[in-house]
């Protein structure tokens, strides 16, 4: 958990594959953003409660963001949103192989608004490889390091998986080059889709090695 001043983050780990589902609360308006509702509702219910006890006033998950379409992302996203009614989110591309309609299609540098003018927000940003419309989510705590959410695109030691084909790897490093390190300090916290997390100034030294082994 990290609990700053006007947000926190809790996170669970959900079934085999060790997908990580996260969820943010405003303190003081209750409103709350889920990413990734990847598998496991009763874990990700009981997530959701433990979160809604860092409000000052009843918690509500306002959006639902799915980071990309692939199925271990998404298994739990049908459950989710009938039961909290939250709108949904993906990006643009990735819209379309998400069985569960999607509300608002996601572009890169697209803000979302969580909680009204007294809430917080998150920033979309695109990195295309692991999938076409794969978005990182980037809320700037003002009081500290910035919190990155990658789904598959961005872990501790590489980036995401793009099948060994040239044209997608080229296309997912230039984004994380271009769009994360290039714009963003060595302390942003980076939450993966999967596994433990790390921060950008742990990962920069290791870009060259990945642009030369091409993974």
């Amino acid at each position: 958990m990290f609990d700053l001043k006007n947000v926190t983050i809790r996170s669970r780990s959900v079934s085999s594959m060790d997908n990580n589902v996260y969820v943010l609360t405003d303190r003081d308006t209750g409103a709350q953003v889920l990413i990734d509702a990847a598998a496991d509702f009763p874990a990700i219910r009981e997530l959701l409660s433990e979160a809604a006890a860092d409000a000052a006033v009843p918690a509500k998950v306002e959006l639902i963001v799915t980071t990309h379409s692939h199925w271990d992302h998404v298994r739990a996203l049908a459950e989710a949103v009938q039961a909290t009614g939250a709108r949904t989110a993906a990006g643009r591309e990735d819209a379309p192989d998400i069985e569960v309609p999607t509300n608002m299609l996601l572009v890169d540098g697209d803000t979302l608004h969580i909680g009204g003018s007294e809430g917080f927000e998150l920033e979309a940003i695109k990195l295309r490889g692991h999938t076409p419309g794969s978005v990182a989510l980037l809320y700037r705590d003002p009081n500290g390091p910035a919190h990155l959410f990658t789904g598959d695109s961005l872990f501790p030691g590489g980036l995401g998986n793009t099948q060994q084909d040239p044209e997608r790897f080229a296309s997912l490093y230039a984004d994380v080059v271009e769009r994360v390190f290039e714009q963003l300090p060595d302390d942003t916290i980076v939450h993966p889709g999967h596994g433990a997390g790390t921060t950008l100034g742990a990962e920069r030294p290791h870009l060259p090695e990945w642009k030369e082994r091409g993974w």
